[in-house]
């Protein structure tokens, strides 16, 4: 690990510095995102992003994506989620990451054409950069993701070693298609579950506690918040997200495939698909793709 990557070595030494553990300040909702990669999945070839709202703790959206470093694909996922909640945060936190300087530049141009006071008043840059180590809502929350749910499904996959074939291009798109399918419909129920958890109260934070994620983010003026959402219009975002290359940036598969494939997958009449059911799902697929 030393010769990988010695900055990381000498922190996680027992005897290392630790970074202090400081109050987390926010006026309300949406007043800052925290938003990050998580790769423990990018091994199996199921990189994840996600936005977490810093006020409330609640997760605004996880995705798998084919891959979480793609700058364009980073600046898609924001403005869809700007479009799904109706407008923009005050401010967006990121690493300092390459593939987030355009969703930096977005966010600045977005701010300036529909939000230009907020550059009168001190309130902050559109979007911060920082270390990991100090993106502190993102970074426990993949704790939660990989310790609550991302162990389980990599033992899921791996037993698949006796019908999966990856070197075999049929096998390798169906899966394409059918993982990203389950272990998104996994994240939405991770998001769900999580965000209506009410967690013990915590008498020091400065942030609701005692109060599940999503009550707090319905209900900011309950809990000494204010919803700091900055509206804007809707189809200039959307016209960016297709100027980007549309929806095809965060898929796995073509469109025409995903037609085809999605049929096969209705005939087969599945309720529900599941980590204990997709490699029989997969294998019930396969003669007819």
């Amino acid at each position: 690990m030393r010769a990988l990557d010695s900055e990381a070595y000498d922190a996680r030494e027992p005897t290392a510095k630790r970074i202090p553990r400081g109050l987390i300040i926010s006026l309300g909702p949406h007043h800052e995102w925290s938003c990050d990669g998580h790769d423990k999945l990018s091994a199996i070839g199921f990189p994840i992003w996600g936005v977490r709202d810093v006020w409330s703790k609640m997760w605004l959206g996880l995705w798998v994506v084919p891959n979480n470093r793609l700058l364009k694909a980073i600046a898609y996922l924001y403005l869809s989620l700007i479009v799904d909640l109706g407008g923009m945060p005050l401010q967006s936190t990121t690493d300092c990451g390459s593939e987030t300087t355009l969703m930096y530049g977005l966010a600045n141009a977005l701010r300036e054409q529909f939000s230009p006071e907020l550059n009168e008043v001190n309130i902050g840059p559109a979007h911060r950069f920082m270390k990991s180590v100090h993106n502190i809502m993102i970074e426990r929350g993949w704790n939660q993701v990989h310790n609550k749910w991302g162990m389980n499904i990599k033992m899921f996959w791996e037993n698949g070693t006796e019908v999966y074939d990856s070197s075999n291009p049929v096998q390798y798109e169906l899966v394409q298609w059918l993982w990203p399918k389950l272990i998104q419909e996994e994240l939405d129920h991770f998001c769900e579950v999580n965000n209506d958890h009410k967690p013990k109260k915590m008498t020091a934070s400065k942030l609701p506690s005692g109060v599940s994620p999503h009550v707090a983010f319905t209900l900011p003026e309950k809990y000494g918040g204010e919803n700091c959402l900055q509206p804007l219009d809707i189809t200039v975002v959307q016209g960016l997200m297709e100027d980007l290359g549309g929806e095809e940036l965060v898929q796995f598969v073509s469109p025409e495939y995903a037609v085809h494939v999605e049929e096969v997958f209705n005939s087969l009449g599945v309720e529900e698909l599941t980590t204990a059911n997709v490699w029989n799902v997969f294998t019930a697929m396969l003669p007819h793709m």
